[in-house]
């Protein structure tokens, strides 16, 4: 029995593959994105954090003065003891059955409509030994599973928890090795390697792609990486994602700043415009993540 470190699980999901879905995300991630909408998932360790719009200013923390407070010097007494629940833990210990069995209550909403479990974050193979084993005893419960990651993780571990997948999602940003570092603070290079070994092995594959305006949305990233796409088997349709500015707030409260400041949502016309790239390559192109 493994043990992770999961920060929220969603459910009722309709974003994270088919069907009604609840997704893991685990906590962890070797990217540093600055558009992130869960950048509470980046540390790999809990924190502790202050949500502002729920404090009433009754004196238990110090750092009032500030306007997001990061609460990593605090401890779970505080936490326990914050009369809103604007103190708030990032990040819970929890072990593969028991998680199991806390998603097989919602196997009625999975059966009805095709949908299932998905593990995201992060990156779940930073925690790859649990990822595999929660996802080995759902599919012995016959419940269908997605995997979700960056892709910049040893070849093994995901080769392992591909063959435990029943749908992968796999993240594409930026082709260009400088921009991505930029962007990401890590190279593409392992990214697309792993992606060129996992296209022969594993028949379904989707690709998601965030846009982000101003830093991915250029047609020479987009040609690219659809020429890219094109050449691999194992690839089923290409999932466009724009950028949306819920997680800004977030940055704050883990001690975070976002680069993504100011930038506008691409309009569903311009969402179009850019699917036409991957389109006229024979790639099925959805907008939002929807199958």
């Amino acid at each position: 029995m493994r043990s992770g470190l999961v920060f929220n699980v969603q459910r009722f999901s309709l974003q994270d593959g088919p069907g009604v879905r609840s997704t893991v995300f685990m906590k962890g991630c070797p990217l540093a994105c600055g558009w992130c909408h869960n950048p509470e998932s980046q540390s790999p360790e809990p924190e502790i954090i202050r949500m502002r719009h729920r404090c009433m200013v009754c004196g238990l923390c110090p750092e009032q003065g500030l306007e997001e407070p990061v609460g990593r010097s605090r401890n779970e007494a505080d936490v326990e003891a914050c009369p809103t629940g604007a103190l708030q833990t990032v990040g819970q210990q929890m072990d593969s059955t028991a998680l199991v069995k806390a998603l097989l209550r919602d196997r009625i909403f999975f059966d009805e409509s095709g949908g299932g479990v998905t593990f995201s974050g992060g990156e779940p193979l930073l925690q790859a030994p649990f990822v595999i084993e929660a996802m080995r005893l759902l599919r012995k419960e016959s419940v269908h599973t997605a995997l979700d990651t960056c892709g910049f993780a040893r070849w093994q571990e995901l080769q392992e928890a591909s063959a435990q997948a029943s749908l992968v999602l796999y993240d594409l940003k930026l082709m260009d090795d400088a921009r991505h570092q930029a962007a990401t603070g890590v190279s593409n290079r392992l990214i697309l390697q792993n992606l060129k070994a996992l296209s022969a092995i594993h028949q379904n594959i989707w690709i998601r792609v965030p846009i982000i305006p101003g830093i991915n949305d250029d047609e020479g990233n987009l040609d690219a990486t659809a020429a890219f796409l094109v050449s691999l088997p194992g690839i089923r349709q290409v999932d466009l994602l724009p950028y949306h500015a819920t997680g800004e707030a977030k940055f704050a409260r883990v001690g975070l700043l976002s680069t993504a400041q100011g930038i506008l949502s691409p309009s569903i016309q311009r969402l179009e415009t850019l699917a036409a790239h991957f389109r006229a390559q024979g790639l099925t192109t959805t907008l939002g993540g929807q199958p």
